[in-house]
């Protein structure tokens, strides 16, 4: 086994990748970079009935875009490919016939017809059936069979699979880095299929067998596997290999808690399950993902993070970097981690806050452009940082700020009622004669002139500045009003006073 930490993720490419597998792939990614190993994926293709075509490609995609690309894997070949199990196909047999020559495994040719007559038998009598210790010497394989008659059914070509034979009246004592020490009672497990006639493996003895051969130290997965531990390790025994070490993570649960988390969930709450966008190959059905939706990938990343681990300290915001520092298996909980939608979307207004405001208005002007509105780089930048603060997503950004590209088309009724009087608009002519008269048009000269104005008036503040506001913003919202009337200018602020008086006096 190598010394050097080697972690793997193994997705099927079956369709698009839950955000429940990116956390896995995230935990597999942190785990290797802290211990300066190798993060490797492996595309788990076996079951060519259920593969589907571009789910490959969206799965690393899905990695690259969250910021955690594998080193190793289909295309980054380092010495231990080929990296699909389709492709792998002529190293499984060999080996499943080594567990038959020590004992560990032998030939079953008994057909799905008499499985399922043996399952309805005990189901009458409310049994379970299970193919094991208790009942192998009397069904159709080679443990009670002459060598002659074993060797006349695999010659003339008779169905067969290969099953492992678990052990009888053994209590394993399993260790997983999340949960702790495990017992098994070996009397209750079956003897699983590892090998069909057809020359593929199932998932047990493929997966094993490839982490051994690209020497996996540790095996960071779903708690979905954790009833398979124990046919893994005694594969791992049987075969006289040191087994990695196992990490079990919980389950990402629906937002009221009771259940795994589904795409129905996403399609009902309305928040995407997958990491980017999908369509499905044969229904055309579209399905939404964090990327199209707006979140940058930071705050998936930050989100998934938590989605069953925490730091044990008070920090919550955590850069790829920071995380590789802190993450520890050991700090991974045993219970499933409860997903929050409205928490995603807490991460993603952190991350647009920070976020380099030239960034940003690279990515608004794609909106702008939309919009039919062509505006300065260094203008759209400038209004980006005076909004920011209150947007979730760089789409709000247009709701927060279109006053600042475009005249308001129209006032809002009840902030109009609210703010314009009957004397309102000759206060507002006079306003704009005041501003009319102004050379030096900055905020900080306004402020002090109007404010002047205002005093020597005697009247209160709201009675100008509220229509002020709707006259140039359209509603009561929107930051500083003097620094809206610098950045759009004077004669677009003298315009928008005389539009507002025009219509609502």
């Amino acid at each position: 086994m190598s010394s050097k930490v080697r972690v793997r993720f193994a997705p099927s490419p079956t369709g698009p990748l839950h955000i429940g597998g990116v956390r896995t792939a995230l935990y597999n990614y942190l785990f290797a970079k802290k211990h300066g190993g190798d993060f490797v994926l492996r595309i788990e293709d076996t079951d060519q009935n259920r593969y589907v075509e571009g789910a490959e490609d969206y799965i690393v995609e899905s990695l690259n875009w969250c910021g955690i690309p594998f080193d190793e894997g289909p295309g980054k070949e380092k010495g231990f490919g080929p990296y699909r199990q389709s492709e792998r196909k002529d190293k499984y047999q060999k080996y499943a016939e080594k567990l038959i020559e020590s004992g560990n495994a032998y030939y079953a040719f008994d057909t799905s017809e008499e499985l399922d007559a043996h399952r309805k038998d005990h189901e009458a009598e409310g049994k379970t059936f299970i193919y094991n210790w208790h009942n192998r010497e009397k069904l159709k394989n080679s443990l009670n069979m002459s060598q002659d008659e074993l060797n006349e059914k695999l010659e003339s070509g008779d169905d067969y699979v290969i099953r492992f034979k678990s052990p009888k009246d053994e209590i394993l004592k399993l260790k997983d880095i999340i949960r702790g020490e495990i017992e098994i009672d070996t009397n209750i497990l079956d003897d699983k299929v590892l090998f069909k006639s057809d020359g593929m493996p199932t998932y047990h003895l493929a997966n094993i067998v490839d982490d051994h051969l690209m020497e996996i130290t540790h095996v960071i997965r779903g708690e979905e596997w954790l009833p398979s531990l124990a046919l893994h390790f005694m594969l791992y025994r049987a075969f006289g290999w040191q087994a990695p070490e196992f990490a079990h993570l919980p389950l990402i649960m629906k937002p009221q808690g009771k259940g795994k988390l589904s795409k129905r969930d996403g399609d009902k709450m309305g928040f995407p399950v997958f990491p980017l966008e999908w369509k499905d190959p044969k229904s055309g059905e579209i399905s939404a993902g964090y990327r199209e939706d707006g979140y940058f990938p930071e705050a998936v990343v930050n989100m998934l993070a938590f989605l069953g681990w925490n730091p044990g300290t008070e920090q919550e915001f955590f850069s790829l970097e920071e995380l590789t520092k802190v993450f520890e298996l050991e700090r991974v909980h045993k219970g499933g981690a409860k997903f929050d939608p409205e928490k995603t979307k807490w991460f993603q207004q952190h991350y647009m806050h920070e976020k380099n405001s030239e960034i940003l208005a690279e990515k608004f002007e794609k909106v702008l452009e939309d919009k039919a509105v062509n505006a300065k780089r260094e203008y759209t930048v400038e209004v980006i940082e005076l909004i920011k603060e209150r947007a979730v997503f760089v789409e709000d950004l247009w709701d927060q700020g279109y006053f600042f590209f475009i005249s308001p088309t129209s006032f809002e009724p009840k902030d109009s009622k609210k703010a314009w009087k009957e004397d309102t608009g000759s206060l507002m002519q006079e306003l704009a004669d005041l501003l009319s008269a102004q050379e030096d048009f900055t905020a900080e000269n306004l402020q002090e002139k109007v404010k002047a104005w205002i005093k020597e008036k005697g009247i209160g503040f709201g009675k100008v500045m509220m229509p002020l506001r709707i006259a140039l913003v359209g509603a009561l919202q929107g930051p500083d009003l003097y620094k809206i009337a610098e950045m759009i200018g004077k004669e677009e602020t003298i315009n928008r006073i005389q539009k507002a008086i025009k219509t609502l006096d």
